[in-house]
């Protein structure tokens, strides 16, 4: 083979070579292409639910009582710590009751006498000695000696400053030296029972009356359950359910709204007056509805709405209409049908149109959106 031939046989050979090179690297990305992301989805169905409804309240002390001065006097001694629990009757403070306790024996002296004079004076009416007029008056002096005692042994007692209630005493208002008196009624320290609380909130009379209506009408039932939930100033949820213990039967005219007063336990003490909360209770029931968790829900400029993935894996915008909550989830009115999959987690890798890997919501995840949609 001469030179012309052999070069014209290698630049073939190279040729070959490169189409075949070329053709391996154009088929690698359609072996290589991304997978659609997934998304997570609940497929709604209908089902019953109960209307809840959620609240701005502050927390209250079940009981609270100010121990205020009794007697006059000088405060000797402070005999509690500051924060502490109390029981009732416990000694507080210790006034100065020397002029008290003298006071006391002179009326223990005063009654015994008066008492040693009525024995005397019902014997000599028995042999009619007295007339009954005078055993009448020595009857009531015996009386009035009686009533001096007991009140002389109140300011003994009340010297000592004993606790109104069992609870937890705060700040001391005064210090040892300090004159108090029993007129102004000076204000020592303030005890308040935590366990239970109480939480006060309020209800707009509108939304009771539209609520009674649907009620009557048919339209939702009565909520079976009375319990009260509790969401703190943090967004979490508090352990220990309560029940509202009170309904004002009056309409605020300032604010148009009723006063609504719900009791919870408090054994930890991690309620505290004061304290502003949110409260989630039960207001009616509904039957075979639609509900999709919080986050599902989105606002634009024309509405609500929800991305909903399609029998071919596309993502679309779906408009809605809620109706209410249930819990950490919306109720959808309108928008929405059976067998529809609407998604909850991986919204922002959800754009119209495109293809996705619908995934189910797991409990787990059910639980993580419904404690952010608290959030």
């Amino acid at each position: 083979m001469n030179p012309a031939s052999k070069y014209l046989s290698l630049m073939l050979a190279l040729t070959l070579a490169a189409c075949g090179g070329g053709d391996k690297k154009a088929a690698a990305p359609a072996a290589g292409a991304m997978p659609p992301p997934e998304v997570e989805v609940v497929v709604v169905a209908p089902a019953n639910a109960t209307y809840t409804r959620d609240l701005p309240g502050r927390v209250q002390a079940f009981r609270t009582a100010q121990v205020r001065a009794r007697v006059d006097g000088v405060i000797e001694a402070r005999l509690f710590k500051e924060g502490s629990d109390v029981t009732e009757g416990t000694q507080l403070f210790r006034i100065d009751s020397r002029s008290y306790r003298a006071a006391a024996e002179a009326a223990n002296a005063d009654a015994s006498l008066a008492y040693q004079n009525l024995d005397r004076a019902k014997r000599l009416l028995e042999i009619k000695a007295i007339s009954q007029q005078e055993y009448d008056l020595t009857l009531a002096k015996a009386a009035q000696a009686r009533a001096a005692l007991v009140r002389a042994s109140e300011d003994v007692i009340n010297a000592g400053v004993p606790a109104p209630i069992s609870g937890h005493i705060g700040r001391t208002e005064v210090t040892e030296g300090a004159l108090v008196s029993k007129n102004a009624g000076t204000l020592l320290a303030t005890v308040e029972q935590l366990d239970p609380v109480y939480v006060n909130f309020s209800q707009s009379a509108a939304d009771l009356l539209r609520l009674r209506q649907a009620v009557a009408t048919g339209v939702l039932k009565r909520a079976e359950s009375t319990d009260v939930e509790l969401m703190l100033e943090d967004g979490s949820v508090y352990t220990k359910t309560g029940r509202i213990f009170f309904t004002d039967l009056a309409v605020d005219a300032n604010t148009g709204s009723v006063s609504l007063r719900a009791q919870f336990p408090n054994p930890k003490r991690e309620l505290l007056p004061g304290m502003f909360v949110r409260l989630r209770f039960p207001e009616a029931m509904a039957e075979n509805v639609i509900r999709i968790p919080q986050r599902a829900v989105q606002s634009g400029a024309q509405g609500q709405f929800v991305m909903v993935v399609g029998p071919d894996g596309k993502v679309g915008p779906r408009p809605v209409t809620t109706s209410g909550m249930a819990g950490a989830d919306f109720v959808i009115a309108s928008g929405l049908q059976p067998g529809d999959q609407v998604i909850v987690n991986g919204l922002q890798k959800a754009r119209p149109g495109a293809v996705v890997k619908p995934v189910p919501l797991t409990a787990t995840m059910k639980m993580e959106s419904q404690l952010s949609a608290a959030k």
